[in-house]
């Protein structure tokens, strides 16, 4: 990469040191304190002590070029807070060619501490037609290294461009790579995306993704599409291997759903949500969702006074649902719903309470069960993917130290998904400063956890934490006209950095290590985790410190929305933007009135029964879900989605308070 870095320009000063190394040479002498120039080194193959003394022992060009070389071994080796102030010494007059590189270097490190935004205002000063070989392969792959700060079709024509600079072996990786971004284009977006006129290969990728979104239900139609299409593509590199990800969808063998276990807490303290989880899978299983009401003599199911915290260690978001004021959503088209009712198929439930799960799965197994779903509590969760079994398994929940299994996929209704889906929310409406209200125990910190790395997946830098205090302490603050100001602590970043800030080329990274307490001035949203109750008392309180006319936006989670909120609650909510699962968004009145009205209107037993209603319906699609790269599904809690180690995530719907009113959010 670095080979053309001399100066024709200096060329002349090299002759008599070249003269002179030879005359020492053949007089013996020992050259090893000699520095070679450093444009003898094509790439960054040697360690950083080897660059860094070579720096040290060079001067003018010579010294930059060996700089450079450093950073990038630096980085490479993962010293990053190093790079990022050899990057900072860099001298302000480079030539072109180093120019370049240090852009390239800029851009790396910002990705190392998950600057993604930074790293693509790097790459954009960067002209690849400029580069070598070998630093136009790094620049197309920190293009694609930067993805959550790119546009998938972005991401997609750094893929096609790299293709050609890879050696034979590394091309199917790019290929199956390629495939993973692509398949990220929602369906319904797929048919609207405008491209240049020239770019023949990246119009087959997209016409390819069609093919798959139209025949992906049936194996014959897509196999006989796919290779019509390699016939009109033939020079697109798809078409001669396949990627590995469409090729395994072609040939999958379908896992059989002939007998289902469903494994559950039936007694004890859990009982209750357990009960809401069944009863939603039969439903589904026999075909009773939204077609008749509940029969009279049907249970009506009521939640124990510690449900919250039980349904907490089930990992449930503690949510409510939306007002009946909540309209419809309309489903995303071309998307598997829920899975159509199978009566001839065998439910068999197991009671994890008080049996060894390794014992109940020997037990399933023997009485033919093809498939496990379940457990629902995150310890028998763990226990149960550390077994050997044969048997496919969709967990109602993910273990703390969650694994990859090629036979299980994992569904919880989990505040860290909200947490996760709040933050795409927020950046998709252009928020950049953020605060979390949070309470002051493991569920503020799991929330917060979640938040952050998802913030900064996305190109998000700080995120400010400020704990919630009880109910009393919030009336007292209302009492003495104190409200709430919007300011908090750093949560702590997951990503490595140096203990100081670095500047590079005009732009600054902060460390997030431990900081004081921050002022919120320049905070443009604020994300709530409280009961009803308590954000009744917040929001007033927030308006009372920052002014009603203030640019800040309010968004809050599922754990604010309860049934039975009046008027004046609407009203003093107005702005405020809050998710829920579809089913308690409007998507299906139907099923939500009959659910509601059976539990009695708790709707965290009506989440519960969504989920089990859902569970049905990725137990139908197990196969696709573990093996198709971004399959989706929609559900009742939510647009359902396979990401790695086969996490289904959630994405929930969101509405906003408005005059009085609750509306879904454009």
């Amino acid at each position: 990469m670095l080979s053309s870095f001399v100066n024709r320009r200096n060329a002349g000063r090299f002759v008599p040191v070249v003269l002179a190394g030879l005359i020492l040479a053949a007089c013996g002498v020992n050259q090893n304190n000699q520095t070679p120039s450093a444009s003898l080194q094509p790439t960054a193959n040697q360690g950083s002590a080897y660059y860094l003394q070579q720096m040290q022992q060079s001067q003018d060009d010579s010294r930059s070029h060996w700089q450079l070389l450093a950073i990038r071994a630096l980085l490479d080796e993962g010293k990053v807070p190093q790079a990022g102030q050899l990057l900072q010494q860099l001298p302000s007059q480079l030539n072109a060619e180093q120019q370049a590189e240090s852009h390239l270097l800029s851009a790396q490190f910002a990705i190392k501490q998950k600057q993604f935004s930074a790293a693509a205002k790097q790459l954009t000063a960067v002209s690849a037609s400029t580069l070598s070989d070998a630093q136009r392969q790094r620049y197309y792959q920190l293009i694609i290294d930067s993805a959550p700060g790119e546009a998938p079709v972005d991401v997609l024509r750094a893929h096609i461009a790299l293709q050609s600079t890879l050696p034979a072996t590394a091309q199917q990786k790019n290929l199956d790579e390629t495939w993973q971004t692509l398949v990220t284009i929602p369906q319904d977006q797929a048919g609207n995306i405008t491209i240049n006129a020239n770019e023949n290969i990246l119009q087959g990728w997209l016409d390819l993704l069609g093919v798959y979104y139209q025949n992906r239900g049936n194996q014959d139609t897509l196999k006989s599409a796919v290779k019509d299409w390699q016939t009109r593509y033939p020079d697109n590199p798809a078409s001669k291997t396949l990627p590995a990800g469409l090729a395994q969808v072609m040939n999958l063998s379908v896992a059989s759903t002939s007998t289902i276990a469903l494994l559950l807490p039936l007694t004890g303290p859990g009982a209750v949500f357990s009960k809401a989880i069944e009863q939603g899978f039969e439903d589904a299983h026999n075909g009773h969702l939204a077609t008749s009401a509940p029969a009279a003599s049907d249970a009506v199911i009521q939640a124990p006074e510690s449900s919250a915290s039980a349904a907490n260690n089930a990992a449930v978001s503690p949510s409510a649902p939306t007002p009946a004021t909540t309209t419809g959503q309309d489903q995303q088209p071309g998307i598997p719903h829920t899975a159509a009712a199978n009566t001839a198929a065998q439910i068999k439930v197991y009671d994890t309470n008080g049996h060894p799960i390794d014992q109940l799965l020997q037990q399933a197994q023997q009485d033919g069960a093809t498939l496990v779903v379940g457990p629902l509590l995150k310890d028998d969760v763990a226990k149960a993917v550390a077994t050997s079994t044969s048997l496919n398994i969709l967990a109602l929940n993910e273990p703390t130290d969650l694994q990859n299994h090629p036979n299980v996929c994992y569904f919880a209704l989990s505040p860290e998904n909200e947490a996760r889906d709040a933050a795409d929310h927020m950046w998709a409406q252009g928020k950049r400063m953020p605060v979390l209200l949070l309470p002051s125990n493991s569920l503020g910190d799991r929330v917060a956890t979640a938040f952050t790395r998802q913030w900064q997946t996305l190109g998000g830098t700080t995120v400010l934490r400020q704990p919630i205090g009880s109910e009393s302490d919030l009336r007292s603050r209302v009492n003495s006209n104190t409200g709430i100001a919007l300011s908090g602590t750093p949560v702590a970043s997951t990503s490595t950095s140096d203990n100081n800030a670095v500047t590079v080329a005009g732009m600054t990274f902060d460390a997030p290590t431990a900081q004081p307490v921050t002022s919120g001035g320049d905070i443009d949203s604020v994300y709530i985790v409280a009961n009803q109750a308590s954000l009744d008392l917040i929001k007033p309180l927030i308006t009372m410190r920052i002014g009603s006319q203030s640019h800040v936006a309010f968004y809050a989670n599922s754990l604010s929305s309860q049934a039975g909120a009046g008027p004046d609650f609407r009203f003093e909510m107005e702005g405020l933007q809050f998710s829920d699962i579809p089913l308690l968004s409007g998507a299906n009145p139907s099923l939500k009135q009959q659910v509601t009205s059976q539990f009695n209107q708790d709707y965290t037993l009506t989440r519960l029964y969504a989920m089990g209603v859902d569970a049905w319906t990725l137990a139908n699609h197990f196969t696709p879900l573990r093996q198709q790269a971004g399959y989706q599904v929609q559900g009742n809690t939510g647009l359902l989605k396979a990401t790695h180690n086969c996490v289904i995530n959630r994405t929930l719907s969101w509405n906003q308070y408005t005059h009085g009113e609750v509306v879904p959010v454009n």
